[in-house]
């Protein structure tokens, strides 16, 4: 007996019935299904945008109620007061980056280069586009800055792995030039074309180089207001630099753009969801690409086969940044190089950006106390603008955070609260105190003095000069056969950011006085070290002294106390 389904024949009647219905439709149906899977993939807002007349989120504002930065100088930029709108057909995060990495429109002009000798042996590349240059780009030969010109002149410290030639630099140094400003990119070491000559490489705590680099150009224009932008690692860096050298910095304001303030907290972000894990996997990627122009050194300071195969930014730091940077472990080097706990001491002016979307830098780690307790500070939030984007307009020419910067800048510049150096109690150093000039003394670890010539460490930055112009016969006497090589190797500029010329110029020479108290500091410094080392062996000494000499003198004192007693006679004893 054949028991047959009630339930077959509408089945068959159901598959007859979708069997007719044409494939396009089918295709048309998953169309829809997966776009709407993408759109939220992506991130995109552009129904959000639609919905509201396409105005625009506001910008949210975040700051100390008593703050002064905020009551003069951030009340009157109209850009932070108003809304921000993303280009409409990139409106998702995503989508932004992609076309700011690939596209981005950059303007086009040519900077002048200039070779920066570090303390330690490093060299690292400034690049520079005067505010006297054409608005086209076109570089004028005598645009040199003069000892006593009281231009601004604005820093730029570039993000992971980029350098003066990436778009969203170009679009941030074009647009400050234009406004008369003179701006100089600070390249990490080992990019914009420049080797690597030190065992040192750079991290996203490194400030060391930053502040070499602000201290010597407040040093050479003493009359030029300092202004720095981080964008990135380059705004960790910087808001780490601020909050080490609170009042002690001549930077008059800063901005900070897309921070990721808490690296810890970006490290766990950035491989949690697989659009994450994109970024994570294309950022190791450049990491990769920047330890193989430098494998020589990196093949001995680090693990060469584990940065091969590190499949994440965690393992590149891990095989590579700890090793080089003497860091314990990974999360020891996020900790220690989070700019987030160094925030509350700035005490320049600093405006800080960041998008809520932002699929690299979350907003986590966006440390909202730290910046509303600090009266320096003001933090401006948009709802929308990925990282280091904020296109806008139909044509996306534009970015709007380089709009926002420029404007509080310039607001900052023109008020009574740019931030002035406070001069320390004491010798009065020059900028170049930071970097040791010879004759100077070197304390090794066992205690011992030498005296050094200015041959072992020496700034050296590279005066005006074409590149397909003879160098100065009296520089090209002085300087010997090998730097003359070396200098050349350090010039292997990529063919995509070849600066139109090449600064090189020796150290500026200093007056018998100014040596004199460089020498005179220098020496005071290490001999209040070699003192304080000595305080701790004397305590030392002294335990190690007490110690071995006890039984001795306990033996000594028992002989003494025993003699005390047969003195005394039984006579007095019983008296008493």
């Amino acid at each position: 007996m054949v028991v047959v389904s009630p339930f077959s024949d509408e089945y068959k009647l159901l598959f007859n019935a979708l069997s007719l219905i044409p494939i396009s439709h089918y295709l048309f149906v998953l169309s829809l299904v997966f776009l709407a899977f993408l759109y939220n993939f992506l991130e995109f807002h552009f129904f959000e945008d639609l919905l509201s007349g396409f105005r625009g989120s506001p910008v949210r504002l975040t700051f100390n109620s008593f703050s002064l930065i905020y009551d003069d100088v951030v009340s009157k930029c109209k850009i932070l007061h108003g809304r921000y709108l993303a280009t409409p057909w990139l409106s998702s995060p995503h989508i932004q980056i992609a076309f700011l990495h690939f596209f981005g429109r950059p303007p086009c002009f040519s900077y002048r280069r200039q070779l920066f000798r570090l303390s330690d042996g490093g060299m690292i590349a400034l690049d520079w586009l005067m505010g006297s240059d054409g608005p086209g780009g076109v570089f004028h030969m005598n645009s040199v800055i003069s000892k006593d010109d009281m231009t601004p002149i604005a820093i730029v410290i570039p993000g992971l792995t980029s350098d003066s030639a990436s778009n969203y630099i170009r679009h941030l140094v074009f647009s400050t030039a234009k406004r008369g400003w003179n701006v100089v990119v600070s390249n990490h070491r080992g990019l914009g074309g420049v080797s690597i000559t030190s065992d040192c490489f750079y991290n996203a705590g490194w400030t060391e180089d930053v502040r070499e680099v602000i201290n010597c150009l407040h040093h050479e224009y003493p009359k030029a207001p300092l202004f720095a932008i981080g964008t990135s690692i380059g705004a960790n860096i910087l808001v780490k630099y601020l909050g080490e050298d609170g009042e002690k910095t001549p930077v008059a304001g800063a901005a900070a753009i897309c921070s990721p303030w808490d690296l810890l907290i970006g490290d766990r972000f950035i491989c949690r969801r697989l659009v994450q894990k994109v970024y994570d996997r294309a950022l190791t990627i450049g990491l990769q690409g920047y330890a193989q122009l430098h494998e020589p050194r990196y093949s001995r300071l680090a693990n060469w086969e584990g940065i091969k195969k590190s499949r994440s930014i965690r393992d590149f730091d891990n095989y590579a940044t700890c090793l080089v940077g003497k860091f314990e472990t990974v999360d020891t080097y996020y900790r220690r190089c989070s700019s987030s706990t160094y925030v509350g001491n700035v005490a320049v002016p600093l405006l800080c950006i960041s998008a809520l979307d932002d699929p690299v830098c979350t907003l986590e780690a966006i440390p909202w106390d730290e910046c509303r307790a600090n009266k320096n500070v003001v933090l401006a939030t948009t709802q929308h603008g990925g990282h280091l984007a904020f296109f806008e307009g139909i044509t996306a020419a534009g970015m709007w955070w380089v709009r926002a910067v420029n404007e509080y800048l310039g607001v900052l510049h023109n008020s009574p609260h740019m931030h002035v150096q406070k001069k320390e109690s004491g010798v009065n150093l020059s900028a170049e105190s930071s970097i040791d000039q010879g004759p100077y003394v070197n304390i090794s670890e066992d205690g011992m003095v030498a005296a050094v010539g200015n041959e072992q460490i020496r700034n050296n930055i590279i005066e005006d000069s074409p590149v397909s112009q003879k160098v100065d016969h009296k520089m090209k006497n002085e300087m010997a056969p090998e730097s003359e090589q070396q200098d050349e190797q350090l010039t292997q500029v990529k063919s995509d950011s070849v600066p139109s010329t090449v600064q090189i110029c020796e150290p500026p020479t200093n007056t018998p006085d100014a040596k004199l108290l460089n020498l005179t500091a220098s020496i005071t410094s290490c001999l209040n070290q070699l003192s304080r080392r000595n305080r701790r062996s004397t305590w030392l000494l002294a335990y190690i002294a007490i110690i071995t000499t006890w039984p001795l003198l306990g033996s000594a004192l028992q002989i003494i106390f025993r003699k005390k007693r047969k003195n005394v006679s039984p006579a007095a004893l019983t008296r008493r």
